[in-house]
């Protein structure tokens, strides 16, 4: 299951500080931030997806992720490569490298990340 542009948003907030109730969650929003209303029925359609949970105090909630941040991401970036790159990680990784203006500091840094995944295996 997928989020939307904006409940990923709010999932970075809810990653970074996490567990939050929603003033909390306002309070990460720059200007002009949105009306809570909004943010409710995100964190409403967030908790029907199964992505986060709230733990009731009274009448206030506080939420909480169900999902890791590097779960989601490598959930997409295997998407990606799936869908766009024949299931092939050499493409995506061709792509990535000659697309993106990495320095060549960062391709060093790259390599070594890569070179330490070989040692590992």
């Amino acid at each position: 299951m997928k989020l939307s542009k904006t409940e990923e948003e709010l999932m970075n907030y809810l990653w970074k500080l996490e567990k939050a109730f929603m003033k909390n969650l306002l309070e990460f929003y720059p200007e002009p931030k949105p009306a809570t209303t909004t943010v409710a029925t995100l964190l409403k359609r967030m908790t029907d997806k199964g992505f986060i949970s709230y733990k009731l105090y009274g009448k206030s909630r506080e939420y909480y992720p169900l999902v890791k941040k590097e779960d989601y991401f490598s959930e997409h970036v295997n998407g990606l490569i799936k869908n766009f790159f024949n299931n092939s990680a050499s493409q995506f990784a061709s792509f990535f490298t000659q697309e993106t203006n990495l320095t060549k500091e960062e391709l060093e840094d790259l390599k070594k990340l890569i070179d330490n995944e070989i040692k590992n295996k």
